[in-house]
């Protein structure tokens, strides 16, 4: 492949990316002017791409919102504390990095071998909350991807009996904070390809993504196995997501099921 091939690819995996995150920005009001957005930092690729493409309709807009990363620094052993803090200095982005040892919480109350994401999910938003508070947030920025919401779907149907994915935005149960996920439409293997071309200083977890046999991991597997025989099958299932009829399910809350059946029975008196 020449170098200007090599480029056109690149230029091409950016393109798709951006227009991805634009198109959840623009289908959902994620992110509207004067908005103080806090971009939830953990080091990963997710967070990484999640932060430079923010950065970048940052730009195109005209700066009309703001930006602070935040890291929660969770204390976990060998954790390169300083990593983060030299990368958002090197691209001048205003961060906040907030020291929590929720990672001997997480060791001592869950035991050995069981799946710690639960426990330390709670903590590390607990935190995070609080954070947004602090430095006056209007929206919280999670990382979140296609495969995370496809993952979701199917292990809330399978192990929970019950139809819900991530939502692209919503409010927490208090009411009090918004959340979004600007990436929900790009596919992992794009922003796996997008870390590597941008060189981010990757941090990996030593807590959740240390665990095997996890049923995320199952999940993970499983719809590898089904876009390999079928592809594009979780394009087809993401979009179904966005194509819901109510009154071809069983939930009564969601369709007025009871009026239909007065409406039979009205009909058959009749």
């Amino acid at each position: 492949m020449t170098i200007s091939a090599i480029e056109r690819e690149h230029n091409k995996l950016i393109k798709s990316l951006r227009k991805s995150v634009w198109k959840a920005l623009e289908d959902f009001g994620l992110v509207l002017p004067n908005d103080k957005v806090m971009v939830c930092l953990s080091g990963g690729k997710d967070s990484y791409t999640m932060l430079d493409m923010l950065l970048h309709v940052q730009k195109v807009r005209g700066y009309d919102f703001d930006i602070v990363a935040v890291n929660l620094d969770q204390k976990q052993p060998d954790f390169p504390g300083h990593i983060l803090p030299e990368y958002l200095e090197s691209l001048r982005v205003d961060f906040k990095i907030v020291e929590r040892d929720t990672y001997s919480i997480v060791k001592e109350k869950v035991p050995e071998g069981k799946t710690m994401c639960s426990l330390c999910s709670r903590l590390r938003r607990g935190t995070l909350y609080t954070v947004a508070d602090e430095i006056g947030a209007t929206k919280i920025a999670l990382g979140h991807h296609r495969e995370d919401v496809l993952e979701t779907f199917f292990l809330n149907l399978f192990f929970s009996a019950k139809l819900e994915a991530m939502p692209p935005i919503y409010k927490t149960d208090d009411e009090r904070h918004t959340v979004i996920r600007p990436l929900v439409f790009c596919k992992e293997e794009q922003i796996i390809d997008y870390a590597a071309l941008r060189g981010f200083p990757i941090i990996p977890c030593n807590l959740c993504g240390s665990q095997p046999n996890m049923q995320r991991q199952v999940i993970k597997q499983m719809m590898k196995q089904w876009e390999t025989v079928y592809p594009d099958r979780k394009e087809i299932i993401m979009t179904a997501l966005s194509k819901v009829h109510p009154s071809h399910l069983y939930d009564k809350k969601l369709y007025d099921f009871e009026n239909l059946m007065l409406q039979s029975e009205s009909d058959f008196s009749a």
